[in-house]
């Protein structure tokens, strides 16, 4: 089965597998729903998103150390989720959602809280095992 983003000028289709590994990283990552829809918006840096500052903007529930914050965004970048913004001098410490990660975000919002909730520790080990031995799927 396939999704199609019916937004984007291309439609673009993603095996349902595909979807569930980035449904499931999303839900994993120590991220809310508010940084994913900034990330929509904008390039968010790095430095906004970790420690205190993340926490008081409401991207995350407790102030995440720097580098737990990178891996966990660059395991999105992995899965397809997100990706580093470019600029005149190369790539930045600034995320942004792809289209794949737009649609999972669009999704998490249009179930809310219940969408979150769906996590199960089965979901939980399994992306675990998948980052840690990086497999593809």
């Amino acid at each position: 089965m396939t999704v199609t983003n019916s937004k984007m000028s291309q439609s673009v289709q993603y095996p349902e597998v595909t979807l569930e590994r980035a449904r499931r990283a999303v839900r994993c990552a120590p991220f809310l729903l508010k940084l994913y829809i900034a990330m929509r918006e904008e390039g968010v840096f790095l430095g906004e998103i970790a420690g205190t500052a993340g926490f008081k903007a409401g991207y995350t529930e407790i102030p995440i150390p720097e580098l737990n914050a990178e891996n966990d965004l660059l395991w999105l970048i992995n899965v397809g989720v997100l990706r580093r913004e470019v600029d005149g001098q190369g790539i930045t410490d600034s995320f942004r959602l792809t289209p794949l990660g737009r649609l999972v975000v669009r999704e998490w919002q249009e179930h809310g809280e219940s969408w979150q909730a769906t996590l199960t520790t089965f979901d939980r080990m399994t992306n675990w095992l998948r980052r840690w031995l990086r497999l593809p799927f």
